[in-house]
């Protein structure tokens, strides 16, 4: 077992042919529409799915926050539906790949604080300053809010990134582990 421990996370290619759009078109394939009148079950299973989470989700929101729906729910399908691709051996993940995730985190973020830098100017302008602190205080902490407003999405990018790899990594771990001791010892190779 003397694979590279992150051989895992480079891209697949064929023939120096990059496979990452075949693998992120993957997951619409699981998700299948029906033009019949009658769905199947599958069909009628993710339905009842989706419209459960989303009415979960948009409960909470007004007319206004519920636009973002369609958006969400589809961003939401998509990481759970690569992740689980990640699953199968010898698979691709592509929410390993940093570029991939903030891709997705930067346009979300502009999104959302422009929308509320547009529609709620005084609300948005009061994150960048606590109530109650000190005059003195005051630059320092405009300065502090907005760096960290421009740093939300490399951290939540780097933030899922770290997880999948983790995830992957201790797979990766306990398997090399598990073969590793089978020809020691049997039963504890199985207990692991």
């Amino acid at each position: 077992m003397n694979e590279n421990l992150f051989a895992s996370f480079i891209t697949p290619v064929i023939l120096g042919l990059p496979l990452v759009t075949l693998i992120v078109l993957f997951p619409s394939l699981l998700f299948p529409t029906s033009n019949r009148l009658v769905s199947n079950r599958f069909v009628t299973l993710q339905q009842w799915m989706l419209q459960l989470v989303s009415k979960q989700m948009m409960s909470i929101h007004n007319s206004k926050g519920q636009t973002w729906a369609l958006m969400l729910m589809s961003l939401i399908l998509f990481i759970g539906s690569t992740n689980l691709l990640g699953l199968l051996p010898h698979s691709f993940t592509p929410t390993t790949q940093l570029s991939m995730n903030l891709g997705m985190a930067i346009p979300l973020w502009a999104g959302a604080v422009i929308t509320g830098f547009r529609n709620k100017t005084k609300a948005s302008l009061a994150h960048f300053l606590p109530q109650g602190t000190p005059t003195p205080l005051i630059p320092m902490l405009v300065i502090i809010e907005t760096i960290s407003l421009f740093i939300q999405p490399v951290a939540l990018a780097g933030r899922l990134t770290a997880n999948i790899t983790a995830g992957h990594l201790l797979n990766h771990l306990i398997g090399g582990a598990t073969l590793a001791l089978m020809g020691i010892s049997t039963s504890t190779a199985l207990s692991t």
